[in-house]
């Protein structure tokens, strides 16, 4: 007969090493640092009137009215005289700077290198900066005024002008109750910027809306049929331009009202965007504090303002998740 073998207490049996193995199991983890869901990129920049500026403030344009010829008064008459008017925008520099710390000791602890991350982190933010200085002065009150010293304050028109509603499209046009954005909402935007004599052909159209915006384009069929368009409006399932219009997406829009949207469609000369100080980041030691963290500052100085009336409407959208807006 054969001799028994007691596994257990065999060296080689291997039963009693997988016993004790789960002592020796590891835990590991991802080496990879990915930005949580948020906007990294600005999507106002490049479609706005820009300029870079020093001082308290400034005036990035100003305008010369209009005049009317008339008659000659008669023959060998005085020649009249016709006094043209001039207006002076003003824009106003804000500072935003966000300060971050790496702890060289910390650093030893982990297998990321978080450095790169954290510049990106406040480059996003910077982006989003830009973006709601702008949305907030689509239709904030302007500076308006000849010189530095006085300013008067011209308001956001939402009298009878261009529209019914001044310079605002309302939630109601072209139906009984508050609707989203339609095509018939910004076919009455191109007769308002018409109607204002807005150079339709020269400038640059962008309209500004969101999510909501977007799924209300996609169920009208004035946008999805190739049998309205001799071009197909949509590109990879998204629509990025339609009656003339780059459609731009944010889910940084105001709202007027509960469940009321403000989109914005304008052409470039209808924004300003002043800036004081460009994106600046430093990397830099800081050997005044214990542990000698790496600090990852970022600054930033502008200014936003909404140039000539006409040149910017308001479109109010329906949008039933207007409640539960997620930022950044």
């Amino acid at each position: 007969m054969g001799k028994t073998v007691d596994v257990r207490t065999n060296p080689y049996g291997g039963i009693a090493m997988s016993e004790n193995l789960p002592k020796l199991f590891t835990t590991q983890f991802s080496t990879v640092l990915q930005l949580k869901l948020q906007q990294k990129q600005s999507k106002l920049r490049g479609r706005v009137q820009e300029g870079f500026h020093v001082g308290k403030q400034a005036s990035p344009i100003q305008y010369i009215g209009a005049i009317q010829m008339k008659p000659p008064q008669g023959r060998f008459a005085p020649i009249g005289r016709q006094d043209v008017d001039f207006t002076r925008r003003w824009v106003f520099p804000t500072d935003r700077d966000a300060n971050q710390l790496i702890d060289t000791f910390d650093k030893l602890k982990t297998a990321i290198e978080p450095t790169s991350q954290y510049s990106d982190v406040a480059a996003a933010a910077v982006a989003r900066e830009w973006d709601d200085r702008l949305i907030a002065a689509a239709f904030a009150d302007a500076s308006i005024g000849t010189d530095g010293a006085s300013f008067s304050t011209e308001t956001f028109n939402t009298g009878s002008t261009v529209t019914s509603a001044g310079w605002q499209i309302p939630s109601t046009f072209g139906s009984a109750a508050a609707s989203g954005l339609t095509v018939a909402k910004m076919i009455e935007a191109k007769r308002a910027f018409r109607k204002a004599q807005v150079d339709l052909e020269a400038e640059q159209l962008t309209w500004v809306t969101n999510s909501q915006g977007e799924s209300d384009l996609l169920n009208q069929v004035q946008v999805v049929s190739t049998e309205f368009s001799d071009k197909p409006v949509l590109q990879e399932g998204k629509v990025t331009r339609f009656l003339g219009f780059d459609i731009v997406y944010s889910e940084r829009l105001g709202i007027s009202s509960a469940n009321v949207r403000m989109n914005i469609p304008f052409v470039k000369s209808g924004l300003y965007l002043g800036i004081w100080m460009d994106n600046q980041t430093r990397v830099d030691q800081r050997i005044d504090l214990s542990g000698l963290p790496y600090q990852i500052y970022t600054m930033m100085s502008s200014g936003a303002t909404r140039l000539e009336p006409g040149r910017l409407l308001q479109c109010l959208c329906a949008d039933t998740s207007a409640a539960a807006d997620v930022t950044p």
